[in-house]
């Protein structure tokens, strides 16, 4: 019963943190940052394909030469 009085008063605390005015930027400031990893993840993966098809395009041409 302690550990469940325990989490009820961690959550209740974060919960007044996230409700303060300070912390409001910081959760702006994390969606911010997840939209930025996002980005740059969706870059680097259509990197990848791009050099991947380019190499599996000159192999084929090597192959049929």
């Amino acid at each position: 019963m302690h550990q469940l009085d325990y989490l009820r008063t961690l959550l209740a605390v974060r919960m007044d943190r996230l409700r303060a005015e300070e912390d409001r930027s910081t959760g702006a400031s994390a969606i911010e940052w997840a939209i930025i990893t996002g980005l740059i993840a969706a870059i680097t993966l259509a990197i990848a394909v791009t050099i991947r098809n380019a190499i599996e395009g000159a192999a084929n041409n090597i192959q049929t030469q």
